[in-house]
């Protein structure tokens, strides 16, 4: 196995030489960054971020600090369970912390009851939205990718029906490959308000 790095500008790419069945292969260790999400939410997803935030820092932090304190007066830290999960612990919520912070900071928060330029009748972020695939009728709710898991028929603007639904009126088709096979969508309503179910 032989090794080398190829110099591309700020980063150096490394390549591994591999002998598969009798064939010399070059496999690169390179991963291209995950791109990141949208920058758009909800008022109820800022809401509920900030939310915790002030929780971790403000309840959680505190707290966790006063037991990792007290853990260490007892002496042996090496031996010391609950100094050494404490620490663990602490270093989870200010990650967390850290990222909730650089989050918040460069979100765009959309309200889309609030009526401005967009037009009602085409999908946009923060759309109430009724399909139909296959006969079976249900309401989702595009919203941004850090307030998807806020409940069950919300969709991720970046997920593959999400990025489908964008800009699409009513009757409009859409297909989306799954991972069961591709499935065809039909909007059947669009609300920017709460639907009445």
């Amino acid at each position: 196995m032989n090794g080398r790095s190829i110099d591309r500008g700020a980063s150096v790419t490394q390549f591994t030489s591999l002998k598969v069945d009798g064939l010399y292969c070059s496999v690169s260790r390179y991963r291209p960054p995950t791109p990141p999400g949208s920058k758009y939410i909800t008022p109820e997803g800022a809401k509920r971020l900030r939310d915790e935030l002030d929780q971790l820092w403000h309840d959680e932090r505190p707290r966790v600090t006063q037991a990792v304190s007290e853990a260490a007066a007892q002496g042996d830290r090496s031996e010391n369970a609950e100094y050494t999960y404490g620490k663990k612990r602490l270093h989870e919520i200010d990650r967390r912390v850290r990222f909730l912070r650089k989050r918040l900071e460069g979100m765009t928060i959309v309200d889309p009851a609030a009526s401005g330029r967009r037009d009602p009748t085409r999908i946009y972020f923060g759309a109430w939205v009724q399909l139909d695939a296959d006969g079976a009728l249900r309401w989702y709710r595009l919203v941004g990718p850090d307030e998807f898991d806020m409940a069950e028929d919300y969709i991720s603007m970046d997920s593959p029906l999400g990025r489908s639904l964008l800009g699409k009126k009513l009757d409009d088709d859409v297909s989306v490959t799954l991972p069961g096979g591709t499935t065809i969508f039909t909007v059947v309503a669009i609300s920017y308000g709460p639907p009445a179910r």
